[in-house]
Order: C-alpha cells, then sequence, then structure tokens
C-alpha cells in the first residue's frame, strides 16, 4: 500500500490523484478477499527491508468473450525506477497469467502517462483501444 501513491502520477488534469489512489488502495484490498469471481495475485518485491514494488494481476472476461489477465497496479519506489525491477514484475505477472491458463494480458494507463506507456511499449504491449473522457464543467 506503501506504494500505491505512485500510481497517481500522470493523470489528466479532471482526474482526481486522490480518488486514483483511493481506488487503488479498494482494488489491491479486493485480492485479499477470498470471495473473488476470477482468480488473482499480488506481487511484491523487497529491498533493504521494505517493499519496493507491487503488481496485481487477476483473470478477467475480455469483452469478445475470451479469458484474459489483467494488471491492474504495477508501481516501484522511485528510487527503483529505471533499474528493471518493473519489468521482473511484469514477467512475474506475465508468468502468472500463462499458469492460468490465458494467453493475452492487458492493462491500462492515463494517456498522458508518457513514462508508462514507454515502459509497457518496450516491453512488447501495443495500444488497444482509445478512451475519450470529457469533464463536463469545461466549455468545448
Amino acid at each position: 500500500m506503501a506504494l500505491v501513491s505512485r500510481l497517481g502520477e500522470g493523470l489528466p488534469e479532471w482526474t482526481d490523484p486522490d480518488a486514483v489512489v483511493e481506488a487503488a488502495r479498494q482494488w489491491l484490498a479486493g485480492y485479499f478477499t477470498p470471495e473473488q469471481d476470477h482468480p488473482g495475485a499480488v506481487f511484491v518485491a523487497e529491498g533493504e527491508g521494505e517493499v519496493v514494488g507491487v503488481v496485481s494481476v487477476n483473470t478477467r472476461r475480455h469483452f469478445t468473450g475470451s479469458m484474459e489477465a489483467y494488471i491492474g497496479e504495477l508501481a516501484v519506489a522511485p528510487h527503483t525506477a529505471r533499474t528493471g525491477l518493473g519489468r521482473r514484475l511484469l514477467s512475474t505477472a506475465e508468468a502468472w497469467a500463462r499458469e492460468q491458463g490465458v494467453s493475452q494480458m492487458t492493462l491500462e494507463t492515463a494517456a498522458s502517462n508518457t513514462t508508462a506507456r514507454r515502459f509497457y511499449a518496450g516491453a512488447g504491449y501495443r495500444e488497444e483501444a482509445i478512451r475519450f473522457t470529457r469533464a463536463l464543467d469545461q466549455p468545448v
């Protein structure tokens, strides 16, 4: 939970980062609830007695009907950025997904989070959809 605040970075200006962080906290807490519809896991990386990385993954049904794995959160401590830790966590989640028998992994990140987008593209992920959002209190 100490790394959840990292998930509020790179958001569009109309998105409340506190709300994103709270939603991520609740999502992660849900992985520890035994009544889940689909299997899920949380993997953490430790270094020098502290948690320095986390990734959560579960299975869900894609809109086409096939099962896929979905990464809900992936965060690393700032001092471990660009050390390969994020890539190792991503690989761990992918290995877990293969063990579940799914052949596709998806995730979402903010369009304005260019750092995350470059990271995922470098790991072989491709953009699948574009989501449009409009703040209704803003003039056109």
